[in-house]
């Protein structure tokens, strides 16, 4: 059993197919099913059911993909241990990040830190915020800036950069336009457009509308700001997002009064020691966005 066997296991759990795992990797994809199929009998169990259209874990890979996960952590963490007692900054960082995220000082920040330490590696990776938690939380990823309600997962340590109600965002003619005050009641009947489940701003709406009681139902839903807000630009419905994501010079925003769980982006990592880069790199990140 090799170290590259165990991570590209986990790679095409997590990437969900040999060809984007193999991408993932920079291998052939025959390379990365070959050394699969190999550790499959080292280990004597098959660890994926292979479909035609797609692939799942067997029973034994439940069992295995924790323990490979751990493996490959630990060392990792080795590395970020000899790398610290040099008091360099070097080794790898992987950071990840909201799907579509195109906030300039977030940008700026990852950008600056990989021209400052060459020799770093910096590997990105985009997903829904609540898939990034699961990630970080596994070990798979050091850092990654998502949005949430309420709180994180358990096992992970958070900086919050934004704390913020859910408003809405429409065009100046529209009738929540001219109300001092919007609240969700205000919203009934309305067609909303809000961004995709997994979402922080979207998980704060929901879980408002539990807490009032008020039976709201998104029609059109989003994985950017920007169709959001484009599609409200052009009367498709009311945009419903955190405050600052609804700011637009075409559109009235509102905070929704009654909205009581926050939209928060934070950082999060594990909790527990962190390497020197991942350590760096949080409070470049830190200080950008607050």
């Amino acid at each position: 059993m090799e170290l590259h066997q165990l991570r590209y296991l986990v790679s095409v759990v997590d990437e969900g197919s040999f060809t984007a795992a193999a991408d993932h990797e920079h291998v052939s994809q025959s390379g990365v099913s070959a050394q699969v199929a190999k550790l499959e009998r080292e280990l004597g169990q098959a660890l994926l059911h292979r479909g035609p259209r797609s692939l799942r874990l067997t029973a034994a890979g439940e069992a295995v993909l924790p323990l490979a996960r751990a493996v490959l952590a630990g060392v990792a963490q080795i590395r970020e241990v000899a790398d610290d007692v040099s008091g360099l900054a070097v080794g790898r960082v992987r950071l990840g990040m909201i799907r579509g995220c195109s906030i300039p000082p977030f940008l700026d920040a990852v950008a600056g830190f990989g021209c400052e330490h060459p020799g770093v590696e910096l590997v990105l990776s985009e997903a829904d915020s609540d898939d990034l938690q699961l990630q970080v939380a596994a070990g798979a990823l050091d850092l990654a800036l998502v949005g949430y309600a309420d709180r994180v997962g358990e096992g992970l340590a958070v900086r919050v950069v934004v704390d913020e109600r859910c408003a809405v965002a429409v065009p100046a003619d529209h009738r929540l336009a001219s109300l001092p005050r919007v609240r969700l009641g205000d919203l009934v009947g309305e067609t909303l457009i809000a961004l995709s489940p997994g979402t922080g701003a979207r998980s704060a709406f929901d879980r408002s509308c539990a807490s009032a009681r008020v039976d709201l139902r998104v029609a059109l839903s989003a994985s950017s700001p920007t169709t959001v807000l484009g599609l409200a630009r052009r009367g498709a419905g009311v945009a419903v997002l955190s405050a600052s994501m609804g700011a637009d010079d075409e559109l009235v925003v509102r905070d929704i009064d009654d909205a009581t769980t926050h939209a928060r982006l934070g950082l999060v990592s594990r909790e527990g020691r962190q390497s020197t880069a991942a350590s760096e790199l949080m409070e470049r990140l830190v200080a950008a966005l607050g």
